[in-house]
């Protein structure tokens, strides 16, 4: 029997399934492996563990596994794919493939059809393919300059939020007052006041904003249903771009939508605005309402080599 193994390394965690011909037999799941976020070392050290952990749970050793099959934000620039392959070359013997996570994503939720993909987790990106096979992707700039609507984008603008509703209004100085919300926002970040959020959010090099998100995916609070609403508009915008560029207005068969992603599956809000924005910019879509796991499409392309 032949083992295979798909891998998604994102900026907040790193799943592995182990799987043979047609089954999965496990998953395990590790910190981040985004090599540009993390480094090199912590990226090592998560493929590491997960591998090793699903292998275990499958009840069979690295050195069985055939090929794998690894997907993850930016993996598929030469240079950093060269670093996840050597990495994982210290426990795997087989082939490894290193692919974007927006492949494995789309394989995941379209397998070799056409489709859209719409990834919101650490990083946002969209990405697309007709009936002729073209691809097209749109967003997924970096957290400095885009990746709108996703956790860190989310997070970044939760803050940015609370301290303008905390400015004076009026003409007439007063104190920054506290909310629950940005109450929860400092208790993550391990400060106590305002300013001192403030002063977090601007330091040098810039703050994990993602790691805010289910603060904000959890609040009650109107400022945080603001910018998940607003998140939500700002992943549909991306993915109509995709959408009006590969499927012409004379395409007039319906245009399957999938999303995948950390902000997509623990935020309702944002899922909901996404499907009535994007509808009411192109009815022709048809919105896949489950959250698509991408890591099921890297185990696949592992299977046949990609």
């Amino acid at each position: 029997m032949s083992y295979y193994l798909g891998i998604d390394g994102g900026g907040t965690k790193t799943t592995c399934a182990v799987g043979d011909e047609s089954h999965l037999l496990a998953t395990a799941t590790a910190g981040p492996s985004n090599i540009v976020r993390v480094g090199e070392v912590q990226a090592r050290e998560s493929l590491q563990r997960s591998v090793r952990q699903a292998c275990a749970a499958a009840g069979i050793t690295p050195a069985q596994v055939v090929r794998t099959c690894v997907g993850g934000s930016g993996a598929a620039h030469p240079e950093l794919a060269e670093v996840v392959r050597r990495s994982l070359a210290e426990i795997l013997t087989a082939p490894i493939d290193v692919v974007g996570d927006m492949q494995i994503a789309l394989e995941a939720a379209f397998d070799a059809g056409p489709g859209v993909i719409v990834i919101a987790g650490t990083g946002s990106i969209a990405y697309g393919r007709d009936q002729q096979g073209t691809t097209l992707r749109a967003g997924g700039w970096g957290f400095a300059i885009g990746d709108e609507g996703s956790a860190h984008w989310i997070g970044r603008g939760a803050v940015s939020a609370v301290l303008r509703a905390a400015d004076p209004r009026g003409g007439t100085p007063e104190p920054l007052q506290d909310s629950a919300f940005s109450a929860a926002l400092c208790k993550v970040w391990g400060v106590t006041s305002l300013p001192d959020l403030a002063r977090a959010a601007n330091s040098v090099p810039p703050p994990d904003f993602a790691v805010l998100f289910p603060a904000v995916a959890a609040s009650q609070d109107d400022l945080a249903a603001q910018v998940l609403t607003k998140a939500g508009r700002k992943l549909a915008d991306v993915a109509a771009v995709v959408i009006r560029r590969l499927f012409a207005k004379g395409h007039t068969a319906s245009v399957p939508v999938a999303m995948t992603g950390g902000v997509f599956r623990h935020a309702p809000l944002v899922r909901q605005v996404f499907y009535n924005e994007l509808h009411a910019l192109d009815p022709r879509v048809e919105v896949n309402p489950q959250v698509v796991e991408p890591v099921e499409g890297a185990l696949r392309m592992a299977r046949r080599g990609t």
